[in-house]
């Protein structure tokens, strides 16, 4: 509901959602989401921070605009090869995209902003699914656990996994170092962990992702197989019929 223009911070002339939004996503990518306030967002348009509740009730509804906008550019799932080859590039894409983008899957994350350019990419998904032959519910639930997949990796991906990265050590300092330490362990209380010190701490994130992944897409081709919406087979023909 809009606000009395007597109350302070009446509306700006030319501030509209449009460009609250856009310097919302330059304090985001300048400052992270836990410097983003509705008071650096007034002070990148150079208005008073009440002015952006005309546009805005909080900073949730803020994060909600900005979970669509940072989607705009993000691209659907191509059309080349199987279902299987479309889903697989597309959440490939998607860890890019949010890589890209500083703290966009904090906003992200869990946020289903039902907006363009979010309905865009899900109505895009859920062809891609439909067609392969998912059944509609099938279709709704793989929809959601892709995103989550990706956007929960990249969660992981962007925190620190230490102290030490935090205070400048590189990623793979830190897993050299974690490797020390696990193949230093007592190998009779952790025969496993020292045995596979290597193994836990030597995989690219690249190669996480692809594992993860892909068994995730062996699922749903298990699934498609047990219980698709448009079975293969031929139907028998009524009597008469050729």
């Amino acid at each position: 509901m809009a606000r009395d223009s007597t109350a302070e911070g009446a509306a700006q002339p030319g501030l509209t959602r449009e460009t609250l939004v856009a310097a919302a996503l330059v304090v985001l990518e300048r400052e992270g989401i836990s410097g983003l306030s509705m008071r650096k967002v007034a002070a990148e348009l150079g208005v008073k921070a009440a002015s952006l509740y005309w546009h805005v009730r909080n900073k949730e509804q803020l994060l909600d605009l900005l979970t669509d906008a940072l989607m705009a550019d993000a691209e659907p799932p191509p059309r080349q090869g199987d279902w299987r080859e479309q889903l697989r590039e597309h959440s490939l894409r998607h860890r890019r995209h949010l890589l890209a983008k500083r703290d966009s899957a904090k906003v992200v994350a869990g946020r289903p902003a039902l907006g363009p350019n979010l309905l865009r990419l899900m109505e895009e998904q859920l062809d891609r699914l439909r067609e392969a032959g998912f059944s509609d519910a099938d279709a709704a639930l793989a929809n959601y656990l892709l995103g989550a997949f990706v956007q929960g990796f990249v969660l992981q991906e962007q925190a620190p996994i230490s102290a030490s990265e935090t205070e400048g050590a590189s990623r793979s300092e830190v897993a050299r170092t974690a490797a020390d330490r696990l193949r230093g362990l007592p190998e009779t209380t952790f025969p496993n962990l020292v045995a596979l010190a290597d193994d836990l701490t030597a995989p690219s994130m690249e190669d996480r992702f692809a594992f993860g992944l892909d068994r995730l897409l062996d699922g749903l081709a298990a699934l498609l197989t047990e219980n698709p919406a448009h079975p293969t087979a031929e139907p028998v023909p009524l009597e008469g019929q050729p």
